[in-house]
């Protein structure tokens, strides 16, 4: 058994004359110590006292040592940090910045109740797990799995956070409705091999308004990639209808969300669409001129060209009604690249050019958010054998998505990264070494002399200090 005394000694290659040693003695320390902006941007936002309301736990009070908050806390906060398993956790609750980050007042951990958890002052990855396996038909029975989640509840958190974000009810809003796979792993309950995607996967449905996550639904891939929208739609709209009543509403979605009921219910509650639309011949016909004029364009200046027509169609069948269709003749080097559009919003609001260019190909933009959530935020790592689990898992990188906005929101407007993602706003500004000390009276955190962005840092926590904290609801 190694002594704690004595730790090994780790000889690198010397410089000059000078041995090079490294030893793991340096006590305290930490490379998130950028952590701290997410906690203050928290107490503005108090998301994570609202998410430990979603749940329930049928635990007996006298013997908890990690009440629900703190493990809520603990997992949002490690994926917004950039630790995507729960694996890590067992290196990670013995981190004072992180106990500092969830609130846990025994930054040490030397008050635990068992001797093999002193030191120790977060919960390990198996305290973490059977948060994510409670069921609520069960948790009041169940010996371990005794915390469950409110779906609904966390549901209607997301969009709460999005209308506490504005100050005034704005005028118009537009909510982004796409789908997206999400890899599974194994004989994961919900599996199913997508044709597309051309592997097994889930299909995640998202709604965002602008960089605001509304919605993050999973869902097996053997549907329509439209499935379960309205009824999502009913939800989100009826709750953002009850703050502000008078704001214009516009639903937007690639052609995979062009179907009947979606838009004939958009027409029923008297809100604004805007889809794309699947080619098909009779489609292709009706800007045969606009294309050769494209065509002809293209063969004289060598320049990719585009023509619009603006038009009203109707299908065969699945359509109740003929509805506006705006065409997009463009001729590349590749050929001719037809593309379609359909809304029901007047000419005298955009005419074809600008309802394509600029109304439309603006949904790219929640195609980037979905990246960050995945990419950045590890929303694909559902690797549970449970649905439910992996929905629980999603939510919480949902909510690290929503924390990491509110940051951007808050904090980072007027700044060099008022339009970074996810994962450059942790490179700069969270990922930054510091020993951590902790006394009677203080916790000092000694940041890095050479930490590159001290000026931007400092600007930001000033920024959002100016913001009052959230008062719980009496």
């Amino acid at each position: 058994m190694a002594t704690q005394c004595t730790p090994t000694a780790l000889h690198f290659h010397a410089l000059g004359r000078r041995q090079v040693i490294g030893r793991f003695d340096g006590g305290r320390l930490t490379s998130d110590a950028g952590g701290v902006l997410l906690r203050e941007t928290d107490l503005r936002l108090g998301l994570l006292d609202r998410l430990s309301r979603c749940f329930s736990d049928s635990r007996n009070p006298n013997s908890v040592e990690h009440p629900v908050r703190s493990l809520l806390a603990q997992r949002v906060y490690a994926l917004a940090l950039g630790y995507e398993d729960l694996n890590d956790h067992d290196a990670l609750r013995r981190d004072s910045l992180l106990a500092l980050l969830v609130g846990r007042s025994d930054l040490k951990g030397v008050n635990r109740v068992r001797a093999r958890d002193r030191g120790c002052p977060l919960a390990g990855s198996s305290t973490l797990n059977r948060l994510e396996l409670g069921g609520a038909e069960a948790a009041a029975s169940d010996r371990y799995k005794r915390i469950a989640a409110d779906p609904l509840a966390m549901d209607r958190l997301l969009v709460e956070m999005f209308v506490e974000s504005r100050a005034q009810p704005p005028r118009e809003i537009w909510l982004d409705l796409d789908a997206t796979d999400d890899p599974t792993h194994g004989r994961q309950e919900g599996r199913f091999f997508h044709g597309y995607y051309r592997h097994y996967c889930y299909l995640p449905l998202y709604i965002f308004c602008g960089a605001h996550l509304l919605c993050a639904r999973l869902r097996p891939s053997n549907i329509d990639a439209s499935a379960g929208s309205v009824e999502e739609l009913e939800r989100i709209v009826g709750q953002i209808r009850q703050r502000w009543p008078e704001t214009r509403i516009v639903i937007r979605g690639d052609s995979g969300f062009c179907r009947e009921p979606i838009m004939n219910w958009c027409e029923a509650q008297g809100m604004g669409y805007l889809f794309g639309l699947a080619r098909n011949a009779r489609l292709v016909r009706a800007i045969g001129r606009p294309m050769q004029r494209a065509e002809a364009e293209y063969r004289r200046t060598g320049e990719p060209a585009r023509r619009y027509r603006d038009f009203d169609y109707r299908t065969r069948k699945s359509w109740s009604r003929a509805r506006r269709v705006v065409g997009k003749a463009q001729y590349l080097s590749k050929g001719p690249n037809p593309r379609f559009v359909v809304t029901n919003l007047g000419a005298d609001r955009a005419d074809a050019k600008r309802l394509y260019e600029d109304l439309y190909c603006a949904r790219g933009d929640m195609e980037n958010r979905i990246k960050e959530q995945q990419l950045g935020l590890f929303a694909d790592r559902t690797s549970s054998a449970t649905l439910r689990a992996n929905q629980l898992r999603l939510y919480f990188a949902s909510f690290a998505y929503v924390l990491m906005h509110g940051l951007r929101r808050l904090g980072l407007t007027g700044t060099a990264y008022a339009n970074a993602q996810c994962t450059t706003i942790r490179a700069r500004l969270l990922k930054i070494g510091a020993r951590v000390q902790v006394t009677v009276r203080k916790v000092w955190l000694s940041f890095s002399e050479a930490y590159p962005h001290a000026a931007a840092f400092e600007q930001i926590l000033a920024k959002l200090r100016t913001h009052p904290p959230w008062l719980a609801p009496a």
